[in-house]
């Protein structure tokens, strides 16, 4: 796990996403910007082994993970453990069907400045923040069992 600097947030977030090069890249936007990421993920059950030791305060997943392992499904089950999840995808329709286990979605392609942006309103909504302007590529699913503080 990755060390703490100056400047954290103090909030961890998790990556499960099945191509390395952008679970690299998107954990190195993330830190960069103050965020402590856990180890990398590509499935399911390595994605809960991870949840269940660290509790994680975001998890961003891939619907189409390693395998055949699928991310609705991880989704489901962080969800059942008091973990919120954004999906991060290019199967938006997907990711809408099954806005109830995710609290929001960001499609890809994405860049770094999107996703910083997107975790930070999330987190802030999560803690009953709700002052900060909405990413204009996200969308928030409001009807997950997670308490989102209505947007300003």
């Amino acid at each position: 796990m990755t060390a703490w600097r100056d400047g954290d947030t103090g909030k961890t977030l998790m990556i499960v996403e099945d191509e390395a090069l952008v679970a690299m890249v998107l954990k190195a936007e993330l830190e960069d910007a103050g965020y402590r990421v856990l180890d990398l993920t590509d499935r399911h059950a390595e994605a809960l082994e991870v949840a269940m030791a660290c509790k994680p305060d975001l998890a961003l997943v891939n619907i189409r993970l390693a395998g055949r392992d699928d991310g609705i499904e991880l989704a489901e089950h962080l969800k059942e453990m008091g973990i919120p999840v954004m999906f991060i995808s290019g199967q938006v329709s997907r990711a809408r069907s099954a806005q109830t286990v995710a609290i929001a979605s960001l499609p890809k392609p994405y860049d770094a400045a999107d996703m910083v942006l997107a975790v930070t309103y999330l987190l802030a909504r999560l803690r009953g923040d709700p002052t900060l302007p909405k990413p204009s590529r996200l969308e928030v699913f409001d009807d997950n069992g997670f308490d989102l503080a209505p947007a300003a």
